[in-house]
């Protein structure tokens, strides 16, 4: 066996390390749905924060190695990144559960509705850090884009705040409605299911709302992907450190909704502070350039997205104390 390809340069790191990452997510994904949850029911909340501890323990100790192997600076982004992403990711959560409840998607479906999905952002991600690895090494320009998007992303979300999405209106919702077979009531666990067409009366495949519920999911991370992919990229340019962080905050979403989609509305101030953050991401590119510097100081970039975000956390758990909240208090 020739050893020489695992040391091989891919996209600015040896071969193995790559493999090593995807081994270790392939080896959680099997572990998470072959062996915690090969049976289908609801998740309790206690379960949901233990797993999602452990799957941010995990994110931080690859962190941790990644200080250790590579260097402090590799490190520094590693863990910037790995905040920003878990955050756009605590963010999403909201969403999943408006298009849960929108196909009454019961609850023991639904972890297996959020693996799939899972398994779908990490292919969609790998294909758009990809290319957006791509243009960074050809056009060293692209970033000051990516960085002006972020800021006018960030002003925006300041600007018009939370609006929910209406669903009942989306496009591809109705699309996938007009052309394809779809029945209103679910079939257990599957996506496509075999039954008489009303016109015909002969046997046709239709579409579950379980499945429109994945696919739904699904564009939703894709337009996610449209805010982190660029604000990791603002971080570090390294196609490794920001595929990494991307997966590893994103492999504990399944578990941590869960947890979250109950109370969601205590981490109300938690996107305010998200914007501030994308805003501050952006604009170290061109701070960097007024000071003469050749990069942003990591340690200073991850002080600062550290403090914005816990500020935002604080400050939601304490504005929405003894659990009510007010709706219109902002």
């Amino acid at each position: 066996m020739d050893f020489a390809f695992f040391a091989a340069d891919w996209l600015g790191k040896p071969a193995w390390m790559w493999l090593a990452f995807i081994g270790i997510v392939a080896a959680l994904l099997a572990f998470d749905l072959g062996v915690l949850h090969k049976e289908h029911r609801p998740i309790e909340v206690r379960e949901s924060l233990v797993l999602s501890g452990t799957y941010i323990g995990l994110g931080l100790a690859f962190g941790a190695w990644v200080w250790w192997y590579l260097g402090a600076e590799p490190g520094m982004n590693y863990l910037t990144g790995f905040v920003v992403e878990k955050t756009l990711a605590l963010d999403n959560v909201f969403v999943i559960a408006l298009i849960f409840a929108f196909f009454a998607v019961p609850a023991h479906y639904q972890h297996r509705v959020l693996f799939w999905g899972i398994l779908g952002v990490i292919v969609l991600r790998a294909i758009m850090i990809g290319l957006g690895a791509t243009l960074v090494s050809q056009f060293g320009w692209v970033l000051y884009i990516f960085a002006v998007f972020l800021i006018v992303t960030g002003v925006k979300m300041l600007v018009m705040g939370d609006k929910p999405p209406a669903l009942e209106n989306n496009a591809l919702i109705r699309l996938m409605r007009r052309r394809f077979n779809v029945t209103d009531e679910h079939h257990g666990e599957r996506f496509f299911v075999k039954q008489p067409d009303p016109a015909t009366g002969k046997p046709a495949w239709f579409v579950t709302p379980l499945f429109m519920a994945l696919i739904v999911i699904e564009i939703a991370d894709l337009i996610f992907a449209v805010d982190s992919v660029p604000a990791i990229f603002a971080i570090t340019t390294d196609p490794f450190i920001v595929y990494t962080s991307n997966i590893f905050a994103i492999l504990g979403l399944r578990a941590l909704y869960f947890a979250l989609a109950a109370v969601i509305e205590r981490f109300r101030y938690l996107k305010p502070a998200l914007a501030i953050v994308l805003v501050f991401i952006g604009s170290k590119i061109f701070i960097a350039d007024l000071l003469g510097l050749e990069k942003f100081p990591p340690a200073i970039s991850l002080s600062v997205t550290l403090g914005i975000i816990a500020a935002g956390i604080v400050w939601s758990l304490f504005k929405t104390r003894g659990g009510a909240t007010r709706m219109g208090e902002i």
